[in-house]
């Protein structure tokens, strides 16, 4: 016999509280820079049950989903009022995205969202799609949201229902609760996605990282993570793109990359955590990647440490899109924590930990890449041969 309504939203609301009650903890003994977590920290389960199910026994005497959750990933991460919360990308089963907050009181565990999704007011020329947001909270008091809004390219061809224009949409809002539209940014790249606001003013100005993309999927001639600058957000308008941090053959990166959050500030220098793509026989593969700005020239990179800070592992690497790991939010906590925010597989949301000291420590003292497999061991042997000297312990 089948359970009754009221048992069945029991269950239901029983099998939540569980989830997000969940007690999360560190995967040991790590890497030494950052410590991974045993759980997700967000799936698609964690969104309310009132957006998935009419919770009305006449009009949904079954207690169907009439609104189905796909994912929960690609989180933009802020801490507010003592809270930490994350902006998430939540994907419908239509394929559509919205944003929506969650929040928790350790920034580890007990992630609950808002009662409400974000809504984002549309411009004149309606998105289809918007996705993946940067939070900033920038010097002239506003906190300014920066994500992709993708629309259907008027000039594909008769049938073709997957070319888009990718370009970078702006809110901003003082209270994470009330947003305010503005103009799209306007750059002379035919696409832009993975665009960032600089915390601080520069000279005077915004300062924007950016990704020139040729097409929708693929880079093309653009060249990696670039800066430019605008005198006003209200109307920004970027005329001139400085690449920072460039393409590489035959790296993790040699496809394309991009900016993840906004970087953070530190006495040595500006710490940077960015995403690196290369193709596969298995398709793309996405991994994190880190590297620091001078503190007071952002456009000149000092440090940045070979290969991927952080891959795939594990169910990591399975999910809608497999083998992905993206950041676009982080936390840095007034004790020198560092939460970093990243989903896998453009499925569901994890937490790894590191402090500003690790994060300076791993930048500044892992070999930068020497582009050829002869400088791998190279660096191999140095570490091998200094770890045959004499040494006392601490």
């Amino acid at each position: 016999m089948r359970e009754t309504f009221g048992e069945r939203l029991k269950q239901l609301q029983t099998a939540q509280d569980a989830l997000i009650q969940l007690e999360n903890k560190p995967v040991l003994p790590g890497n030494g820079i950052f410590e991974r977590y045993q759980y997700p920290v967000l799936t698609a389960a964690h969104t309310p049950l009132s957006w998935r199910y009419d919770l009305n026994e006449q009009r949904n005497p079954f207690l169907m989903e009439r609104f189905g959750i796909n994912a929960t990933f690609n989180a933009g991460a802020i801490k507010w009022q003592d809270k930490y919360l994350m902006m998430v990308r939540v994907e419908g089963a239509d394929r559509k995205s919205f944003f929506a907050i969650a929040e928790s009181k350790d920034g580890i565990q007990q992630w609950q969202f808002r009662e409400i999704p974000v809504a984002i007011p549309e411009t004149e020329n309606p998105d289809v799609n918007v996705y993946d947001i940067r939070l900033t909270a920038h010097e002239d008091g506003w906190i300014y949201g920066l994500f992709c809004t993708e629309r259907k390219d008027p000039a594909a061809a008769p049938g073709d229902m997957s070319s888009a224009i990718a370009q970078c949409g702006i809110v901003r809002t003082r209270d994470l609760e009330s947003w305010e539209r503005l103009p799209d940014l306007m750059t002379s790249s035919p696409q832009q996605r993975n665009v960032v606001l600089h915390p601080e003013f520069v000279n005077g100005q915004y300062a924007l990282y950016t990704r020139p993309q040729d097409n929708f999927i693929e880079a093309g001639s653009g060249g990696g993570i670039a800066i430019g600058y605008t005198k006003d957000m209200t109307k920004a308008v970027v005329t001139s793109e400085q690449v920072i941090d460039p393409r590489h053959y035959h790296t993790i990166s040699e496809l394309k990359n991009g900016q993840g959050p906004a970087p953070i500030k530190t006495a040595e220098g500006w710490l940077h955590l960015a995403h690196g793509v290369r193709n596969t026989a298995a398709g793309f593969r996405y991994v994190l990647y880190m590297f620091m700005t001078d503190l007071h020239d952002i456009t000149r990179v000092t440090h940045k440490p070979a290969g991927y800070f952080m891959g795939p592992e594990g169910q990591e690497r399975v999910g809608d899109v497999s083998n992905v790991l993206f950041s676009n939010g982080w936390i840095a906590d007034e004790d020198g924590r560092v939460l970093i925010y990243y989903a896998s597989s453009d499925t569901r949301m994890h937490v790894a930990v590191s402090s500003i000291a690790q994060l300076v420590d791993y930048v500044k003292h892992t070999a930068p890449d020497g582009y050829r497999s002869a400088t791998s061991v190279a660096t191999i042997m140095q570490i091998v041969n200094g770890n045959k000297q004499p040494h006392t312990a601490i």
